[in-house]
């Protein structure tokens, strides 16, 4: 327990400034585009998380597994070297793809704003975060994932409030990630010149992550479809404030992940305590997060948008009391799907209990935006990640009892 504590606290204490952080940013984001620009900019994010799911092809998935069982540091090298080389390879492809989206989705005059935007949540798919999680090393995670993007936030809120140019937050940010994935990539791979060398396998393994890249593809669509599609339907002034609970529900996710990166390697290593009572600690743990979350969300969800982003981009409370919900299921699916699914080779029915959620929660969503109702746009989300959990939590437990 005490190993576990200290990831914890190694997991959740830097990285929760990425959680923080930005909301020195946001609020201000949010006054100088207003309320059709703030929407503009939040459905821009949220193309760019699709595309950020694309690039990192399955990495955040079974990486950490591959990383954590495979402890060899000439082994974690090439595995490292050809995540770099799969997901240049699709950055060339899905950052123009992106930028175009998020800049069609956009209000005219802030086009600009919301396809640079895209570009800060696409970036993300580089990330060296899974090798970190895998590793059981938070320094490196908090060194060269977190900290590059609190300089970049605190950097960019005075140019920003000098300038009232939104889009130059993405620069700042871009550069600062490029940078850090510099440094980090003489740490992981410390042989210099076979990075780059070949590249014939690049395309076979491509291919053979098709199934962990298709779960995180398909729970990233329905993720980031909310936003895009009541951009398409719903009036801008409508959607201000569902922008602001998406917001909101987004960063509080990053404690859902905080927590799943704390777990999956303790979980996974060979110890002499008890795997069943260590997957009981995650379990336990993420389904007090969610409800935790919930509540929080329901209660003081309009609250908090309105003391963020201004009065006139507050949050309904059914949109709040919605996305709770969407909060508490993805909370407590996390360590079936991370800690005992994948690592028993479960990724088929992940990526049909995932596409069939997907499908649902999209249809529902088209549905409710159609008709103008942002709420209803909330509640299909929710249904969408309900349908997951229970999908999941019977073949979960199952494998929980034989650990």
């Amino acid at each position: 327990m005490k190993a576990v504590l200290l990831r914890l606290a190694g997991f959740t204490g830097l990285p929760l400034l990425s959680i923080v952080t930005p909301f020195l940013l946001i609020p201000i984001v949010a006054r100088v585009a207003g309320a059709e620009g703030w929407s503009s900019v939040a459905a821009g994010q949220s193309a760019g998380a699709f595309g950020g799911a694309v690039i990192a092809w399955g990495w955040n998935t079974l990486g950490p597994v591959e990383i954590a069982q495979n402890p060899a540091p000439q082994h974690r090298a090439e595995v490292y070297r050809e995540s770099i080389r799969t997901r240049l390879v699709l950055s060339a492809a899905v950052a123009p793809f992106v930028f175009v989206l998020a800049w069609s989705l956009a209000a005219p005059e802030h086009r600009l704003d919301a396809a640079a935007m895209s570009m800060t949540t696409t970036v993300a798919g580089m990330s060296p975060a899974w090798f970190c999680i895998g590793a059981g090393k938070p320094t490196l995670l908090a060194l060269f994932d977190t900290l590059p993007r609190v300089v970049a936030t605190v950097i960019a809120v005075p140019v920003i409030l000098m300038t009232s140019q939104i889009w130059l937050y993405a620069a700042i940010l871009i550069v600062a990630v490029i940078a850090s994935l510099m440094v980090f990539h003489r740490i992981a791979v410390p042989e210099r010149g076979k990075t780059f060398a070949s590249w014939r396998g690049t395309f076979q393994h491509l291919r053979g992550h098709f199934g962990p890249a298709a779960i995180s593809l398909s729970g990233t669509t329905y993720a980031a479809t909310p936003l895009p599609i009541g951009q398409a339907f719903v009036p801008n002034t409508v959607m201000a404030g569902f922008s602001s609970a998406d917001t909101v529900y987004r960063f509080g996710l990053f404690s859902v992940m905080a927590l799943g990166n704390t777990f999956q390697g303790w979980t996974l290593e060979l110890q002499e305590a008890s795997p069943r009572k260590r997957h009981a600690a995650a379990i336990v743990s993420h389904f007090v997060l969610g409800l935790a979350g919930a509540a929080f969300l329901t209660l003081l969800g309009p609250l908090a948008t309105t003391l963020i982003f201004g009065a006139d981009k507050s949050a309904s409370m059914a949109t709040c009391a919605f996305y709770g919900l969407s909060f508490l299921f993805i909370s407590a699916s996390t360590p079936f799907i991370r800690n005992l699914l994948l690592p028993q080779g479960r990724q088929r029915l992940i990526l049909v209990w995932t596409l069939i959620s997907a499908i649902v929660g999209v249809t529902l969503m088209f549905v409710a935006a159609t008709r103008g109702w942002a709420d209803g746009i909330a509640l299909s989300m929710a249904l969408s990640e309900a349908i997951l959990f229970l999908g999941l939590l019977i073949p979960g437990l199952r494998l929980w009892q034989k650990a």
